[in-house]
């Protein structure tokens, strides 16, 4: 019988994050890893660099199936491997689940595998960067949120949020953590576009007049599918998203540079996962980010022309920066 007070799906580079902070504050960890990864972790621990300097034992555990409970599950792995992460999970008694990843597929397949009743929302404002070594250079520590996905107040993430505050990650509960998810990814959606075509720093393509005025068109784009999905976007994240749905673009593009001012003077070196994944020759996360917003926008009878034809462009990109099949 495995128990934990958290299992972790995925050890890259929030995962680790999260892990060695929650296990240093004293918290029973459990790493849901690869075999490769789980031989990394047990010789070295987690470490992170940066932000903290951690060097933090853990547990680990590459079959999923051998989880019996969690209080709390958090999904941290890339998109494309969730589905089959959580079928192997399917038997563990999870007090209750949120995940960090990207996009709107996230909530769905959690509820799908556990029941609605144990998922919150949730969203990281968070930075950093898996090195070979298996270390992580943490670079940004702005805010997680979790929350109710109906809107409720409720004290279990209350006292979530606090117990990760608390270890050194900010956190905070929020009841309109919907609006907040569909915000980032109104923000994340453009940027992983961006970064992918242009392959460069965060800041520089934020304060390219001409990169940031196709942003800000993709931010408009996924703005129409949240308000289809009654979601009211929030300049709360990365970008201020509702504020660029509603001026000019001279003024939504001077908002965008802004950003990318700031990103220069205080992380110069960000990139997004997107890009990191890409020059490592990684898969990218296409269709559970992407994909489902065009499939999304096609079942709301949406028109949007910039991302149905920049999605089969970043998934050609991905598919032709990887190793060509043997024989």
């Amino acid at each position: 019988m495995i128990k934990a007070d958290f299992a972790i799906l995925g050890a890259g580079a929030i995962g680790t994050i999260l892990g060695a902070h929650l296990a240093r504050a004293g918290h029973s960890v459990l790493m849901l890893v690869r075999a490769q990864r789980e031989q990394q972790i047990a010789r070295d621990g987690l470490r992170v660099t940066g932000l903290s300097e951690l060097s933090q034992p853990v547990s680990t555990l590459s079959a999923p199936g051998q989880l019996s409970a969690a209080a709390v599950l958090i999904v941290a792995t890339k998109t494309y491997v969730t589905a089959a992460a959580l079928a192997g999970l399917r038997q563990a008694d999870i007090g209750v689940a949120l995940s960090i990843q990207n996009g709107m597929m996230k909530n769905d397949l959690l509820a799908d595998a556990f029941g609605s009743q144990r998922v919150l929302g949730s969203l990281a404002n968070l930075s950093g960067e898996l090195r070979p070594s298996g270390e992580v250079l943490f670079t940004r520590n702005a805010r997680l949120f979790v929350g109710e996905l109906d809107g409720s107040d409720s004290r279990r993430a209350r006292e979530l949020a606090a117990t990760i505050d608390a270890a050194g990650i900010h956190a905070t509960a929020e009841p309109q953590i919907l609006s907040l998810e569909w915000s980032k990814f109104a923000a994340w959606a453009p940027m992983m576009i961006l970064s992918v075509t242009t392959r460069a720093l965060t800041w520089k393509y934020l304060q390219d007049p001409g990169a940031a005025l196709v942003l800000v068109r993709l931010v408009r784009e996924v703005g129409l599918l949240a308000a289809a999905r009654r979601a009211q976007l929030s300049d709360r994240g990365v970008l201020p998203v509702a504020t660029i749905c509603q001026v000019s673009d001279q003024d939504a593009v001077a908002a965008v540079a802004a950003v990318g001012r700031e990103l220069q003077a205080n992380a110069p070196l960000h990139r997004m996962s997107t890009l990191q994944d890409l020059d490592a020759g990684r898969p990218l996360e296409i269709e559970e980010t992407l994909g489902h917003a065009i499939r999304l926008a096609s079942e709301l009878r949406l028109d949007v022309p910039l991302l149905s034809g920049y999605y089969p462009l970043v998934a050609g990109i991905d598919r032709m920066q990887r190793p060509p099949a043997a024989g």
